[in-house]
């Protein structure tokens, strides 16, 4: 379903924990990183989309979180013909969005990356809100800053440490029988205390889709 100007109507989400930290998603197979994103079907609001993309890529449904605020306008991407599959070039340019900033009010171990057949995502880690956009695809970076940004709004910030300075999280999370659990020290999804990837900066890239 595109618009008229060939942009597809998608939501965007933001989770936070407790500790103002987002969930930062690892793609199926792929050293790449991002929000959880998808497409909103015909006689969908964007709320009801956003819902229904929580449950089908991470496996949270409505009485896990709440939401703390939404953009106020659409935020349009473009992507490069390059992405854009052959048949629909000329037609599709982007993707725009409508993103949410939700807290989760569950567990961590209510998150389930293997509900649908389709999984999206392999593995999941909490980092810190202003995630680095030099490891989001060229592309996306725009989108990203203007949502955390007008997002930003709704979040109160004393997740602080007793002599200032700000919680940092370097835990990976992933999930081999259906629920997530935490990497074993050693593991190759375990990041340096510094809060590292350990594939390096540069495979922290975005799917350019979905």
């Amino acid at each position: 379903m595109l618009d008229r100007e060939g942009f597809r109507p998608n939501v965007g989400i933001i989770l936070l924990n407790a500790n103002n930290e987002v969930w930062w998603g690892k793609r199926v197979r792929e050293h790449s990183w991002q929000f959880p994103q998808g497409g909103i079907k015909y006689g969908e609001t964007p709320e009801q989309a956003m819902y229904r993309e929580l449950e089908e890529e991470i496996g949270l449904r409505q009485e896990h979180v709440k939401i703390m605020g939404r953009t106020r306008d659409w935020l349009r991407y473009e992507v490069p013909d390059h992405f854009i599959k052959r048949e629909i070039r000329g037609h599709y340019r982007g993707q725009k969005q409508i993103w949410f900033l939700l807290r989760m009010v569950a567990r961590d171990n209510e998150v389930n990356l293997r509900l649908t057949d389709h999984p999206e995502f392999d593995a999941w880690r909490w980092h810190d809100y202003w995630v680095p956009l030099d490891v989001v695809i060229e592309f996306k970076r725009d989108v990203y800053q203007r949502a955390l940004q007008e997002l930003s709004r709704f979040v109160t910030w004393p997740a602080r440490g007793q002599h200032g300075e700000r919680r940092h999280s370097a835990r990976y999370l992933r999930q081999p029988h259906g629920r997530s659990q935490a990497a074993k020290p050693g593991s190759e999804m375990v990041a340096a205390a510094s809060g590292g990837n350990p594939a390096g900066p540069e495979s922290l890239v975005l799917a350019p889709n979905k």
